[in-house]
């Protein structure tokens, strides 16, 4: 098992993942129209490019050499000492197993000592099932915000902040 940083020119392997986990995560929460729109529109390759090359760290967890899930993290977003965990997703068949909470206990530390970051936020659908695993790594609802991500679509969030 490792977690490693991966370079903009890897990022292929967070689009892989997010394609392989985002139809199970939100069937049911929006629609398949909505999944495929904001799978291109999100994870195109040349977004996460742009991302990686733009202040966005990129850590994927790997196992017997097979990625099972990754997370992205922008550190300083907005303000100094506020981080924003930008994606995390774990592969449907590797779920529960506790890869999510590895990411997340590898990459606040490693922001707090680095960058100084004090605050991890986070955008969750206020459906998702994620929510719960969120709260049991102490993070809380800050507010509710609904953004119009164009099409007809609407992403209806949870804000969530972790204090440090």
């Amino acid at each position: 098992m490792k977690i490693e940083k991966i370079s903009p020119n890897e990022v292929f392997r967070i689009q892989e993942i997010a394609h392989a986990t985002w139809p199970t995560s939100y069937k049911g929460i929006i629609s398949e129209e909505q999944i495929k729109y904001m799978l291109e529109w999100m994870y195109n390759l040349d977004t996460l490019s742009e991302q990686a090359e733009n202040g966005h760290f990129f850590f994927v967890f790997n196992e017997n050499n097979e990625d099972l899930g990754f997370i992205a993290i922008e550190p300083n977003h907005f303000d100094q000492g506020i981080a924003k965990l930008q994606k995390i997703y774990v592969l449907p068949t590797a779920q529960g197993k506790g890869i999510g909470k590895k990411l997340l206990e590898f990459t606040i530390p490693f922001f707090r000592n680095e960058f100084e970051q004090s605050t991890f936020i986070l955008n969750v659908n206020k459906k998702n099932k994620a929510v719960d695993f969120y709260k049991k790594m102490n993070f809380t609802i800050d507010r509710e915000e609904d953004f119009d991500i164009g099409n007809g679509f609407l992403m209806e969030d949870y804000i969530m902040k972790l204090e440090l």
